[in-house]
């Protein structure tokens, strides 16, 4: 199912291995599925965001969680 999903009022956080920086993944929790965006975009009214739905992203992140090699850059 295809649908909007208002991200105007979203909390977005990126890992703390960041250091700060503008070059990374951003995640944020939103009316029941998990936005992505590249955090060089914020503010960009026109950037691509990744929506997932939580299974998915429960699916994905406990994969890596697990050692599951396969989900990872070598």
């Amino acid at each position: 199912m295809i649908r909007k999903v208002d991200l105007s009022d979203a909390t977005w956080a990126k890992s703390e291995l960041s250091s700060g920086g503008d070059n990374c993944l951003e995640v944020a929790f939103v009316d029941g599925v998990v936005a992505l965006r590249d955090s060089k975009d914020v503010g960009n009214p026109d950037a691509a965001v990744l929506l997932l739905s939580e299974d998915d992203y429960r699916a994905y992140t406990g994969g890596i969680r697990n050692g599951q090699t396969n989900l990872v850059l070598p």
